[in-house]
């Protein structure tokens, strides 16, 4: 295999990038938001009816788009665990205060940066 570094990043595959990374925004915010509000804590029965359907779409529609970008299932799949480790440490600090600069979430973050760059440029 070779690697490029001319491979065009396509509309369609940001389009593919912009809704995983709402589609782990919404996932993180479905998942902790009984932790920040009131009324998701005391109506927690209705979050999986209010977050489902939106996240399910995003990311559907984001990984149909990065598969049929890339023309392969396994690197859109990495682009999509890799966009996760951007979104979790971000949302995390901002809420929760968790230091996500600790070397290991440190560390993390920039091999998510790589194994998105690799299934974007490595032919």
């Amino acid at each position: 295999m070779m690697i490029t570094t001319g491979k065009q990043v396509t509309p369609k595959l940001y389009l593919a990038f912009f809704l995983i990374l709402l589609g782990h925004i919404s996932a993180w915010y479905g998942t902790y938001s009984i932790f920040i509000w009131d009324w998701c804590k005391a109506n927690v029965r209705f979050l999986p009816l209010i977050f489902a359907l939106p996240t399910s779409y995003l990311f559907l529609y984001g990984m149909k788009f990065a598969v049929e970008e890339l023309g392969e299932a396994w690197g859109a799949r990495l682009i999509g665990f890799g966009i996760s480790y951007l979104v979790f440490p971000l949302l995390t600090y901002h809420y929760f205060g968790e230091n996500m600069f600790a070397p290991k979430t440190l560390i993390c973050v920039v091999l998510s940066f790589a194994i998105v760059g690799i299934q974007v440029f490595w032919k």
